[in-house]
């Protein structure tokens, strides 16, 4: 088997850098007149196919004013000044910005623990290179990890990274795969991986992000979406997700 992990929500709490980043922006550009809440974010998220924040604060912009009788074809909004505005949120002039606050959850240890278990593992995050290699490496101290970021093709749900990260770990093996991920997007990939990857057991694996654990009534309307989007099941961290749990989940 092989294990491959989303890094925001997953790897690392983004609750207040990138979703921090995106309600930042969306205010903004709406002259600091709505800036969308957690719950927003996530409702967004939960339609699958707004997996680049960049998209999703340009796209809660244009309801924003859609909502007002605007129209986001006229609306002038520039996307690329947009992302520099973002970027200077998220990743500040130095990488000095809301990147540096987030927390870890994980340990370089969890991914001893697969490798000692023989279980190669990568990553396939829509976060650009930068940003999941300043967390992989800078602050876990991976070595070399293999890794498909935004940069490296087109974006979840497309499984195109799924399928790239699963060769470059293993060439031509059928071993089942494991995919954790936090979202209806990520899960949603693994659903498209299926219908062209053939026999090959592929298993979705829902994570609970850190910002809906606290409030159960949130926290179990998440659970739910991401079982309906194909989970096998829902974690609440992924070092749950043991060698010894994948295999139970494969009958082994």
């Amino acid at each position: 088997m092989m294990i491959i992990f989303d890094i925001d929500g997953v790897i690392r709490d983004v609750g207040q850098s990138y979703r921090r980043a995106l309600a930042d922006t969306v205010e903004k550009y709406t002259n600091q007149a709505y800036r969308p809440t957690p719950s927003d974010i996530d409702d967004l998220k939960g339609e699958g196919v707004w997996n680049n924040d960049w998209e999703a604060s340009q796209e809660l912009i244009y309801r924003y004013y859609e909502q007002r009788g605007g129209d986001r074809l006229t609306l002038d909004l520039d996307y690329k000044t947009l992302v520099d505005f973002f970027q200077s949120r998220y990743r500040g002039q130095n990488w000095d910005g809301y990147i540096t606050t987030e927390p870890l959850l994980v340990t370089p240890a969890y991914f001893d623990s697969l490798t000692a278990a023989g279980i190669p593992w990568g990553f396939f995050s829509g976060a650009t290179r930068g940003s999941a290699e300043y967390i992989l490496k800078h602050r876990l101290g991976l070595t070399d990890p293999v890794l498909f970021a935004m940069e490296d093709g087109p974006g979840k749900p497309d499984p195109t990274g799924l399928f790239q990260v699963m060769e470059t770990l293993a060439p031509g093996s059928d071993a089942p795969v494991f995919y954790a991920g936090d979202t209806v997007g990520d899960m949603h990939t693994v659903t498209l991986a299926r219908q062209e990857g053939g026999e090959r057991p592929l298993v979705a694996i829902g994570i609970l992000p850190p910002h809906v654990q606290g409030d159960p009534t949130r926290q179990a309307q998440y659970e739910e979406k991401l079982i309906a989007s194909g989970a096998a099941c829902v974690l609440p961290k992924i070092t749950d997700l043991t060698p010894a749990y994948c295999q139970a989940l494969l009958g082994v």
